[in-house]
């Protein structure tokens, strides 16, 4: 694979401000809820591709684990949302495949497979498979409100269409 310098400078300043605002957090059932992180999500997927986009989503999670201002259940949750919903993207072109991809990885498949990272890694043996579920249902369906509000005035703008040109692979 060859190393874009423009992306992996993308990813970083996201990176950046996804743990910067990680302070925004709204506790829903057993889960701290980040919608800031499913918006990033979702740009990194319009804008990074998969690859990239999982990559943000696993420093962010880093990162704000390292902080003590995440959890373990980030892990799954952002980086599957974050690559289902690029990898979608990259194959439609189209922008609510991207939210439905974030959607269905981070708010079904990321908080199925929470189950065993809590059960095993956090001891929370009282969790059922489906506890996450919905709290990262609303978590993530309100990143993705957000994330299409400013999407849709980025595309306006044509600011989407420049940035894609730019950090496009030469």
């Amino acid at each position: 694979m060859k190393i874009n310098i423009k992306k992996l400078a993308v990813a970083g300043m996201m990176t950046a401000l996804g743990v910067c605002l990680s302070a925004f957090s709204i506790p829903i059932g057993a889960s701290r809820c980040f919608p800031i992180q499913h918006l990033f999500n979702v740009l990194a997927g319009v804008f990074l591709g998969p690859l990239y986009a999982t990559g943000f989503a696993f420093s962010t999670a880093l990162i704000r684990n390292l902080l003590g201002t995440g959890s373990l259940l980030a892990f799954p949750g952002s980086m599957i949302g974050a690559f289902l919903g690029a990898y979608l993207f990259r194959f439609t072109k189209k922008v609510w495949t991207t939210f439905l991809g974030e959607i269905l990885g981070t708010g079904i498949l990321g908080g199925m497979l929470c189950y065993p990272m809590a059960n095993l890694l956090m001891g929370n043996k009282e969790a059922a498979l489906f506890t996450y579920v919905l709290p990262f249902l609303i978590s993530t369906i309100g990143g993705c409100i957000l994330a299409a509000v400013l999407l849709s005035i980025l595309y306006k703008s044509g600011i989407v269409y420049y940035l894609q040109g730019m950090l496009k692979e030469t």
